[in-house]
């Protein structure tokens, strides 16, 4: 079975609370859904709403005309005689989504109309729409609804409309009530009692299970699934395009004519136009779901592939990675080394990933891209035999007062205390440690130059080295410090210079 898909991102998603599309966005969307993501049908606007909504449909069906995807746009329309037919056909299209009532509560509270008065109002637009050309679909609202409360007002609404020119029949859980035992009963007692009619289902997410009711939908013989990118929507959302690719190609081994390959792309570009942003764990098109992050799924990935599963991240347009941090093993360590055509020992393996593991430990985030300077780091560091050690520092910033330092330090065995004020956490920490030099009679260096950077493409909340040159008696030497902190990172570039001069005066 083909499964169909109609978007409406640019309709129901535009719902969601604070986002509105500006036209040439509209326009945008429009293009990557019909032409990258190649979505079957597009609902774009609701007539009658604002003057930019009419803009931005105009710009849309313009382009579309061009472009021979006329039949592919849809605008939802209303029971109004003649008006949301003159918006649409002004604005170019040529496929209205009549909007009707699909349970008694609505007809009657909200139309204050019985079902004979509706079903005549929908007739005459239903006609008008065939007399000018256009292609009709009806929603059923609250559809869910009336299944539950109203099952024979549904039929009777069906019954006089199954053999009007209406080309399908959308059944929205308007409210996002059912779950997935409802949604294939209702479904089913559609598809059984009108196989000749052609139905969409049109899930909300309010109860986490628009998933789960699609899936039910299409095992009850639904062709159509509405959907929105990146799940936008009133309230808790729609059920998102990545979700039903995911359950109707790998669970139900149906065909869609979706480009999964553009999925990732066009989930991020509306995620910047919304202003919504994408969960790191969505399924499909979240940062992290092709991350690998504990070592012991990156040592089976390396032996056949043991973790996994259908979902390859190249199908979406993506790449599997592995992350760096307190979990990772000397196999995430392996694979991201292998992008970046780096070899180790295993004794330098072993360095790199204490290391790796030391920063995880303080910070969330450590890329492939710091990998560089952690193994200049630690190698760096096996060459220098630490004969003075810092034991304990205390720094303090206060707006308005100069940082002050108070640190203890040992040098060969010996325990020395020094406080001191400086301009800036690092300038009071080097007075400090200066004043104990001087009482101690220890030569010392000048600082010539400065240099904190993070790694080129690395994430500042990982990662800092500090590069240091210092003047000894005319001699010029560098070294450097590595933290997640930048004055941290540069004392321990202090201490590798301490240490260093040690080595020099031997």
């Amino acid at each position: 079975m083909q499964i169909s898909i109609m978007d409406t991102t640019l309709r129901d998603g535009e719902q969601t609370s604070s986002v509105s599309f500006t036209e040439s966005e509209k326009l945008a969307i429009a293009k990557l859904l019909l032409e990258d993501l190649k979505i079957d049908r597009v609902e774009i606007a609701s007539a009658r709403v604002s003057e930019g909504e009419y803009k931005g449909a105009k710009l849309i069906l313009d382009w579309a005309k061009k472009n021979g995807y006329t039949d592919k746009v849809e605008i939802l329309g209303f029971v109004d005689g003649m008006e949301s037919l003159n918006w649409i056909k002004e604005a170019g299209g040529r496929v209205i989504n009549l909007l009707t009532k699909g349970s008694l509560k609505h007809c009657e509270l909200q139309l204050r109309k019985t079902p004979e008065e509706h079903v005549s109002d929908i007739r005459e637009v239903v006609r008008n729409a065939e007399k000018m050309g256009f292609r009709v679909n009806i929603y059923f609202e609250d559809w869910s609804n009336g299944m539950r409360t109203s099952r024979e007002y549904v039929y009777f609404m069906l019954n006089n409309l199954k053999d009007e020119k209406i080309d399908r029949f959308m059944l929205p859980d308007t409210l996002g009530i059912l779950n997935h035992k409802e949604t294939f009963e209702m479904c089913k007692d559609m598809v059984d009692r009108y196989p000749d009619l052609n139905f969409d289902f049109h899930a909300h997410n309010d109860y986490d299970l628009a998933t789960a009711n699609v899936y039910s939908a299409i095992q009850a013989g639904i062709s159509g699934i509405h959907t929105t990118v990146n799940g936008l929507g009133e309230r808790a959302g729609n059920v998102p395009l990545s979700s039903v690719i995911g359950i109707v190609i790998d669970h139900l081994g149906y065909k869609m004519s979706v480009n999964e390959e553009k999925l990732y792309t066009v989930s991020k570009i509306i995620e910047r136009f919304s202003g919504i942003r994408i969960p790191a764990n969505k399924p499909l098109i979240g940062e992290n779901v092709f991350t690998q992050t504990s070592g012991i799924h990156a040592d089976g990935d390396q032996k056949d592939n043991l973790y996994f599963n259908d979902l390859i991240p190249e199908r979406f347009g993506r790449k599997r990675q592995y992350a760096l941090g307190k979990m990772s093993g000397k196999a995430s360590i392996h694979k991201n080394l292998e992008e970046l055509g780096i070899e180790l020992t295993k004794e330098e393996m072993k360095l790199v990933t204490q290391k790796v593991i030391e920063l995880g430990d303080k910070k969330e985030v450590v890329t492939k891209e710091d990998l560089p300077y952690i193994i200049s780091d630690v190698l760096r560091s096996k060459k220098v035999v630490e004969k003075i050690k810092i034991r304990n520092y205390s720094l303090s910033v206060a707006a308005g007062l100069r940082s002050t330092a108070t640190l203890s330090i040992d040098i060969e065995g010996k325990d020395y205390e020094g406080t001191a004020s400086g301009d800036g956490q690092y300038n009071a920490f080097i007075r400090a440690l200066w004043g104990i030099y001087d009482s101690l009679e220890r030569p010392h260096p000048v600082i010539k130059d400065y240099v904190v950077s993070i790694p080129p493409g690395g994430k500042s909340d990982a990662l800092c080295e500090c590069l240091i040159t210092w003047d000894l008696k005319g001699k010029y030497f560098k070294t450097r410090g590595l933290d997640s902190d930048q004055t941290v990172a540069a004392i321990k570039g202090t201490i590798r210079m301490l240490n260093l001069i040690e080595t020099m005066e031997k």
